[in-house]
């Protein structure tokens, strides 16, 4: 079975290894979210792929959500710099994003394939009461206190899916929406050119896993900006943020009498081992396919 899952956080990291826990690993290529991505100290960080690789690999500092060791305010430690130092220096060489995470799992021994949404610069931006931030400046080093007005994502008008992106959305037999913030981990995914259009012509089903529980997040202020953003923090409207994207919705048995307009798929949502990673993966799997 191929599945292509679309990823960004920790949410988004813990699923790709429920899936791959559960069918083949080499069978699941997650999209993973760029707009996080920044130069700091005149590295390359890529938070959002780190985090999706260190989980794979079974190596993420699992108390902060990505990383390994905390010595700066964007927690940047020296078991880290090894990584994003060669990141740098391979980007700076010519070599895309795409070939550079490739190669990361290659060495970590991970057998899933882990795409970045593009080998293009693509930032994320928040509009808040506070002004315009860049989105590391809003969440890490004001610790995503502003209220979110709008988001945007800079570069997308010319980002390009990366390669085999386009290719593994086509050739899946089921596609995945992980339980990441909608607005700033998978909507920057669906800005890059062609992604969403992958998805609206989709012909395998598609399902988004809601990332609330009982109207509130696990972790991070997705709910904070589904209230205002969307309007509310049911499934609803989780499921409006990607209308026309998805066949149906794994919501959490504390959402089961809420109406999502959607099908719904009902089960525990939270992931705390491997046993709950298991259930919410064969939730997923099951839709017909």
């Amino acid at each position: 079975m191929r599945v292509a899952v679309l990823a960004g956080g920790l949410g988004g990291s813990r699923f790709a290894r429920a899936l791959a826990e559960t069918i083949d690993p080499a069978g699941v290529t997650v999209v993973g979210n760029v707009g996080d991505d920044l130069e700091i100290a005149g590295l390359h960080v890529s938070p959002d792929l780190d985090t999706i690789l260190y989980t794979l690999a079974g190596v993420l500092d699992e108390e902060r959500g990505w990383g390994r060791a905390a010595e700066t305010w964007f927690q940047v430690g020296d078991r880290d710099l090894g990584l994003h130092l060669a990141r740098t220096e391979a980007l700076r060489s010519g070599e895309p994003l795409s070939a550079v995470t490739a190669r990361f799992a290659r060495a970590l021994g991970v057998a899933t394939s882990i795409l970045p949404a593009t080998d293009d610069r693509l930032r994320t931006w928040v509009a808040t009461p506070a002004g315009e931030l860049s989105f590391q400046e809003w969440f890490v080093r004001r610790g995503h206190r502003d209220d979110v007005d709008g988001v945007r994502f800079e570069g997308a008008e010319r980002a390009k899916a990366a390669p085999g992106v386009l290719a593994a959305l086509d050739r899946a037999d089921l596609i995945a929406i992980a339980p990441s913030n909608p607005f700033v981990s998978i909507r920057p995914i669906l800005a890059v050119n062609g992604i969403r259009e992958a998805l609206e012509r989709r012909r395998a089903p598609a399902v988004a896993v809601s990332p609330l529980i009982g109207g509130r997040a696990v972790r991070g202020p997705a709910d904070r900006m589904l209230a205002r953003l969307g309007g509310g923090t049911g499934p609803a409207q989780v499921a409006r943020c990607y209308e026309g994207l998805i066949d149906a919705l794994v919501v959490d048995e504390a959402d089961a009498d809420e109406d999502a307009g959607i099908p719904t798929i009902v089960t525990h949502t939270l992931m705390r081992d491997a046993d709950s990673r298991r259930r919410l993966a064969e939730a997923v799997l099951g839709v017909p396919v």
